[in-house]
Parts: C-alpha cells; structure tokens; sequence
C-alpha cells in the first residue's frame, strides 16, 4: 500500500518577522543552506519512498505562491486543496482524507507539516516505513522526535510500554511544559517532542473522527459534497465549511482514541519557529555565525545574520539578531527570540503594513516591488514571468506610465493592441480599460509609474482574468 502524503501549508509564521508575514509565510521562505524553501524542502524529503502524488492544502491567498514552488520544482502533486477559512489541523486533515478516498481507495496518509527542517533524510524515511507499518495494522501514528535538551516550546507525547515493534503506545499528550517539567522529562526518558506529523489510513482516521468529533466529519462531508476543480487548485463548499468548528487534530482525535502510538525518529528536526531556531540548523564558521546574504562581521560571534537586499554588517557583537528586508530591520539577541511575536502584536495595534506584506508581492502573473510611494505618486518594479498576463481592467482614479526595462510587453488599451520592447514607454490614461501580457520567452521588466488621487490597490475593476480572481 502506497503512501499518500498530506502537506499542510498554513499558518503565518509570525515569530519570524519580518522576513515571514501573513502574505508571504515561512513555508514559502528559504531558510537554510540548501536554497529551497520549506514547502520545496518538505516535498523533496518524500524521494526516495514509494508515494502518491502529495495532495497540498493551503490557504486562498497563498494559492499561486504554492503552485508557483511547485511548478519551479517540477513537482507532481495530486492537487491544491484550498482552505476557504481556517480551521487546524482536524479538519484540514479530514478533507484530505476524504478527497483520497472519492475513488474508492483507502491510502496511507502521511501528514507532513510545510516548515519543518530536518537535516538527515535517511532517518525520517527510516521513521516513516516503521510507521507505515503501524498504520498498516490500523493504528494512528504520530512521530515523536527525540529531545535534546529541556524544550518549553513544544508539547510532548509520553510513550506507553513499547512492544516487539518499533513503536509504542501513546500514554498521554502533554502540554508545554515549564523549565523545571521540561528537565525533568529530558531525565526520565520515555518523553518525545511531539512533532505533529501523522500518518494513519484514511478510513481509520475519518472513523475515529466520527467517533469523538461527528460535528467536525460531518462539516468536512458536506465541503467536500461538491468540490470544483480550477487549474491546480481544489475547491470545496465555502458555506459549508464556514460552520466547520475549529480544532487541532491532538485535541479532537489523537487525546481520545486508543489506537495511538508513537514512532520515534532522530532526524535533525525543527519546526524552525523562531530566528534562534533558523541560527541553530544553518552552518556556522569558526565562531559560531550565520549569514545569508550581502553581510559583512568583524569581531563577532553566535550571531546571525540576514540580509536580503543590501549591505548588512556586524563589528564587536556576540549572540545577536540581525534581519534586514526591504522595509524592516529587525535586531535583537538570540535569548530573545520569542519575543518576536510580542512585537508583531504590538505592530499591528498600531495598523503598520510591514506587519502583513513584504514591499516586494508576488502575483500570479509575476511580482511587482514598491520602490517608492507618495500622497499622489507610486512606482513600481514589475516582473511578469514568461506567457503570463495582467487581468483587463480600468482604474477610477490614477493614470499609470509603462517604461519597459527588459524583455517585450503586448499592451492593449482600449481594445487596440501594441508591442512596447526594451526602453520604449506607454501611457495608460485614467479611465482607459488595458491590458499587459509577455508574449516572449525572458521574463518582462517595467518601471510603472502611477499618478492619481488615490493609488489603493483595491481601485481595480476587472473585466476578464485568466487566473478567475474576482
């Protein structure tokens, strides 16, 4: 019986501001050494096991980020099943679980999480064919990762007595622990990190969801009644699904049934939640720093580093955080790193935009960087890849002019089309409906420069767009 793996790419990834935002989360971020974002990651760590296709859940708004990774990878996937709110890690779980069995199969779902790190593939395949054994037989698996030092910031799963196989039963589930607790259960054994990685049959886990939460696999039937397919994605019932109740798996199914057990597995794992955590799995030199980027350390040590778009440099420092994007910086000392979180809090009090999105947004059709923004002007970079295209649209409030950087736009403006090549320049007057595609074979560049009363992007009316946004 052949694995089915489930990659959950939700969640924000807020302690990893300002690099990770809502608009543009961790998963979707490379982090380590390897070049590959987390999502990119997660999906290569499945070669070499015989597997299905992976079916990937996100987020609407995250939908063209994941097929775009996907497709840059060459990935084969079993669709993109798109969350019309969230709901954790239950019921999420359950409409993949029903979507694998519309054809009348009842894989083996292996449940992965989209931002973890793990450093020694060998060991989680290793774990995951154990598993898959106990699946096999009926149980429900979860991974339990072996600590290394007393973690307050994961939950854990206490192993019951083990058998002949290699996995025992669940004891219990345990949460956060404190300091003292934490220690306590680094030095009797017998705990793991619980890792909130799954793997049981579908059939087996939408039975005993049924059991101890009907409400939940009744919502999830009903999404799932009529889903529609659109390019890549999978949508369910909207309405449906609204009334879903939200609840994380451990709380609705695994607390409860008596069909647990743990497999344990050594493979270099972290949930990369914080800036301490991104310092702990990268390569360090000879003192103890990370740096990515343009950066630049003198008499410094166990520092990171983390420069996305200019110089960054250290002198005379030990155990700092240094993370720099185009609009925000961020600095603080390691010990501190959970604090992140506070101050994205804090930030968002007080409306800032560099709490959701990045200056640079990705689209479907390209991305596009904010260089600069005034009461009446703006000006944009704008990248738009190969065969794509700009929606038909108009705007009630601002003219825009197109200078062309590289490569050759196909501009239509009021139904009459022309191509505009390198260092040419088009006018698009307020009010006139217009278009933009890149008929070539090298990805567009512009300069676009808006000029108007009011440049909100919401003064967009759309008349025809190929990736159905509204």
């Amino acid at each position: 019986m052949r694995l089915f793996p489930v990659i959950m790419a939700g969640g924000s990834g807020t302690r990893l501001w300002p690099l990770s935002r809502p608009h543009y989360p961790k998963q979707f971020i490379a982090l380590t050494d390897e070049g590959e974002s987390m999502l990119q990651q997660t999906i290569k760590r499945l070669d070499g096991l015989e597997h299905l296709a992976p079916l990937l859940i996100c987020n609407e708004e995250h939908r063209f980020l994941a097929a775009e990774q996907l497709r840059v990878m060459g990935a084969q996937h079993s669709g993109i099943l798109l969350e019309p709110f969230g709901r954790n890690t239950a019921p999420a779980i359950a409409l993949a679980a029903i979507k694998s069995m519309a054809k009348g199969d009842d894989p083996v779902l292996l449940v992965l999480a989209a931002d973890h790190y793990m450093d020694d593939v060998n060991a989680f395949q290793k774990a995951a064919l154990q598993a898959q054994a106990a699946a096999e037989k009926g149980y429900l698996v979860t991974f339990g990762i072996k600590p290394t030092h007393a973690e307050t910031g994961y939950g854990y799963v206490k192993a019951g007595q083990h058998g002949p196989q290699d996995y025992a039963s669940v004891y219990s589930f345990v949460e956060k622990p404190d300091a003292v607790t934490a220690q306590r259960y680094l030095a009797e054994g017998g705990y793991y990190w619980n890792s909130g990685m799954f793997m049981f049959k579908a059939s087996r886990y939408l039975e005993e969801l049924g059991k101890y939460r009907p409400d939940i696999l009744e919502a999830c039937q009903r999404s799932m009644a009529h889903v529609r397919a659109d390019m890549d994605f999978l949508r369910i019932d909207t309405v449906a699904f609204e009334a879903c109740p939200s609840e994380s798996i451990d709380y609705a199914v695994m607390e409860h049934t008596d069909s647990a057990v743990v497999v344990p597995m050594e493979a270099g794992w972290s949930d990369v939640g914080s800036w301490s955590a991104v310092w702990e799995v990268n390569d360090k030199d000879d003192v103890g720093n990370v740096s990515h980027g343009d950066v630049a350390i003198h008499q410094s040590s166990n520092c990171l580093a983390y420069s996305q778009s200019r110089l960054v440099s250290l002198i005379g420092l030990d155990n700092i955080m240094v993370v720099e994007t185009k609009d925000a910086v961020l600095v603080a000392s390691r010990d501190n790193a959970q604090e992140v979180k506070t101050l994205v809090e804090r930030l968002k009090a007080e409306q800032r935009k560099e709490v959701s999105q990045h200056r640079e947004v990705y689209r479907p059709w390209g991305k596009y960087d904010a260089i600069d923004c005034e009461p009446r002007y703006q000006v944009k970079r704008i990248t738009v890849n190969p065969g794509q295209r700009l929606s038909v649209q108009m705007h009630h409030h601002r003219s825009e002019h197109w200078v062309v950087v590289s490569g050759t736009a196909l501009v239509g403006i009021n139904g009459e089309e022309q191509l505009v090549a390198e260092n040419q320049s088009v006018y698009i007057p307020l009010g006139a409906t217009h278009f933009m595609a890149n008929p070539g074979k090298i990805p567009l560049e512009l300069i676009e420069v808006q000029s108007g009363a009011y440049l909100g992007e919401d003064d967009i009316v759309r008349f025809e767009d190929i990736y159905g946004r509204q």
